[in-house]
């Protein structure tokens, strides 16, 4: 069991990215959660499989039609066991 902090800086708020991140960590059964920041970045805690959350985060990166990620950064912590993925406010 892993866990990573990431923050994802760009064009990712008001183009559904805290959604479209949710409905992908659900398929692949990843724990965590999403939100918004004030400055217009994202953060996400991700838990589960070390490859399902670097596929997770790749994903999240270049496969959302409309966000521009032009920035991320990981932070691997201890794992807190979380249960379920929720999108955060």
């Amino acid at each position: 069991m892993f866990r990573a902090h990431v923050i994802f800086e760009g064009k990712v708020q008001g183009v559904y990215f805290r959604a479209f991140v949710k409905k992908n960590a659900d398929e692949m059964g990843i724990s965590g959660w999403v939100r918004n920041l004030p400055d217009g970045s994202v953060e996400a805690i991700f838990e589960g499989e070390k490859d399902e959350i670097e596929r997770l985060i790749e994903i999240c990166i270049t496969q959302h039609p409309r966000a521009i990620v032009r920035n991320f950064k990981i932070k691997w912590e201890e794992p807190e066991n979380l249960k379920g993925f929720d999108i955060r406010y």
